[in-house]
């Protein structure tokens, strides 16, 4: 086996922000093509490669290969056992684990499908596996699936949901020398504010370990007219944070339960965007397997990741990655080369022996 957090430095030496992952697809399709039975199949810059063993089960592992843009982080520097870089934690040291994964694991006892995809940090509509579930939906076909986003080598279960809103509030415009005749809408936000600031949300306890916690928070706020204007619109942008456990429309139904009270003929409060979560899938015989040979911790995944668009396919799916989420996107963004190392073990154990029961060497 090759060293993973020099597999990591290479990766991170091959540029690939968002909408420009040509090169390292290039890269990973190349070493992909040399490993004997592969089959790889390359969809615009997103890499796919299946094993086709016949096998009972199907993993898929999975994980994006662009990044954010570069904050002086570009090139790699290592210094003992940790690796500074653009993505080293999210998350192109997961995808140097399922490189070596690929090269190293002959014969497994799953069948495996690795899933190189773009454009994951950027808006929806270029999200490469949300075109793969679309175009080849064939490609992504599992019985579960792991996606290597930053969990410092712990399992983080399912997503919550995230939705977006805005609400606009009316007032009345008046010269501010003569306020008294009109209506300042800004002001009107004052009662909401307090009402979202003194919100607890629900904390659902949807699997062992996996506490979900939701929040309102004010985001944005747009309005005013000019210095010696009463302003007559604010529009406040509100994100929602869901558990799982709820629908869009469920999800929706509660904030306006919370924000109507303060809205009045002629205001309105719109979604604008809004992503479904995902449910834990620990219970699933392969990833309690991999949970329960590794004694690998269980926590909820609190914010939105692509597992909720394999659970929106019908394929369980939870998060496993050697970053720490906290670095991910930071200037001092790094990776300890014992969380590589322990992510590759754990998910090799995985694909050597699949899910039949066995006690940790």
């Amino acid at each position: 086996m090759v060293d993973l957090l020099t597999r990591t430095a290479e990766l991170i030496d091959i540029p690939s922000p968002s909408l420009g992952e040509g090169a390292i697809a290039d890269h990973i399709e190349a070493e992909l093509r040399a490993v004997v039975g592969l089959a790889v199949t390359r969809v615009d810059d997103n890499v796919i490669a299946r094993t086709e063993g016949g096998r009972p089960s199907r993993l898929v592992l999975a994980g994006h290969t662009d990044t954010v843009p570069a904050n002086g982080n570009e090139v790699a520097r290592t210094e003992g056992d940790t690796l500074w870089g653009l993505g080293a934690s999210d998350m192109k040291s997961g995808l140097a684990v399922m490189l070596e994964l690929a090269r190293t694991v002959a014969e497994p006892a799953v069948d495996v499908t690795y899933v190189f995809y773009v454009a994951e940090e950027i808006e929806a509509e270029h999200n490469g596996l949300k075109a793969l579930f679309a175009s080849h939906p064939d490609l992504l076909a599992g019985d579960v699936a792991l996606l290597g986003e930053p969990t410092s080598a712990a399992i983080e279960a399912g997503c919550q949901g995230t939705m977006r809103l805005e609400a606009r509030l009316h007032g009345a415009r008046a010269h501010t020398a003569r306020a008294w005749m009109g209506r300042n809408a800004i002001h009107r936000l004052g009662p909401l504010l307090e009402r979202l600031d003194a919100y607890e949300g629900r904390r659902p306890v949807l699997a062992p370990g996996c506490e979900y916690r939701e929040a309102i928070q004010a985001v944005r706020v747009d309005g005013g007219v000019a210095s010696n204007v009463v302003p007559d619109l604010v529009t406040i942008t509100l994100n929602h944070r869901f558990a799982p456990d709820r629908t869009p429309a469920e999800a929706e139904a509660h904030v306006r339960e919370v924000v109507t009270p303060f809205l009045e003929d002629g205001d309105d409060l719109v979604v604008v965007d809004v992503a479904n979560g995902s449910p834990p899938a620990v219970d699933h015989p392969l990833l309690q397997s991999l949970i329960d040979r590794h004694q690998l911790p269980v926590s909820a995944k609190l914010g939105w990741t692509d597992v909720a668009r394999f659970a929106a396919n019908g394929i369980p799916a939870a998060n496993f990655g050697p970053g720490d989420a906290t670095l991910a996107h930071t200037a001092d963004e790094r990776v300890e080369r014992d969380r590589i190392d322990r992510c590759y073990e754990a998910l090799a154990d995985l694909l050597r022996h699949g899910g039949a029961a066995q006690t940790r060497p």
